[in-house]
């Protein structure tokens, strides 16, 4: 099962995606953790430690690495370096999480970041269409990692999404974009439901079929971080088993 977690700042894109990850982990699945938001940290949401989350350089900005891997840094480049030696040395390990940090696509009007991008691009690409263990991706408020080529290899992508006319509306976007690059199951994920009209306003602005779940509010999620790594878990919500469960058919245990 791949899949990707998107949605506006700040709505709980990485509570959720941690929340997955901890599901997976409790079956006794080995899982890939991807931060591809620049903006967060899943990392620290998992729970390991800031020395070696300092000390991992996110994928994008090794520039070494993706030199070798791009003939030794010649004029041309290579559109789909071999990366499967990098999914192994260059993540973190612990408890059945492999965990890797993206960074972010690189912008420049030129082939300047041929290079780089392709390098991102041919992870991802081996991530979803090659591994089988189970991905969960951390996304950005779109989905610029994704291609047309990357997508295919997406199960499901869940949109979370406050209940806020624009958070619903970027929502929207979200949804249209994966649509476009062939993505068919979209979701949506209200979080941070305070009372019942927040829970009816979801509700309205999306079909049964299109909402995967609802998550309430809870102060304690955001003055506490998740430590998945020692199985002390935060996140092992109802809501979030629950969508696990229907994505994945499983049973979570206890």
């Amino acid at each position: 099962m791949k899949i990707a977690v998107s949605g506006k700042g700040g709505v709980g894109k990485t509570t959720l995606s941690a929340g997955l990850i901890e599901c997976f982990v409790r079956n006794g699945r080995e899982v890939y953790a991807i931060d591809a938001d620049p903006d967060t940290s899943l990392g620290i949401t998992l729970g390991f430690e800031d020395e070696k989350l300092d000390n991992l350089v996110p994928l994008i900005d090794m520039k070494e690495v993706i030199e070798s891997k791009n003939a030794g840094g010649g004029v041309m480049v290579d559109l789909n370096p071999d990366v499967a030696d990098v999914l192994e040395d260059y993540c973190l390990k612990e408890n059945n999480i492999k965990f890797l940090k993206m960074g972010g696509i690189k912008q420049g009007g030129t082939a300047c970041y041929c290079k780089e991008n392709s390098f991102l691009y041919s992870i991802l690409n081996s991530l979803l269409l090659d591994k089988e263990e189970p991905v969960v991706i951390d996304m950005s408020a779109g989905i610029e990692h994704l291609t047309r080529g990357t997508a295919r290899g997406v199960d499901v992508i869940l949109v979370v999404t406050e209940p806020t006319l624009t958070s619903v509306k970027t929502a929207g976007v979200v949804k249209k974009l994966a649509n476009d690059l062939g993505i068919g199951r979209v979701f949506f994920v209200g979080n941070k439901v305070r009372n019942e009209q927040d829970r009816e306003f979801l509700s309205r602005s999306f079909s049964s079929d299109e909402l995967a779940g609802i998550v309430p509010f809870d102060e304690g999620l955001l003055s506490t971080s998740q430590n998945a790594l020692q199985g002390e878990s935060k996140f092992q919500i109802e809501e979030i088993k629950n969508i696990w469960k229907n994505l994945v058919g499983g049973e979570q245990k206890a």
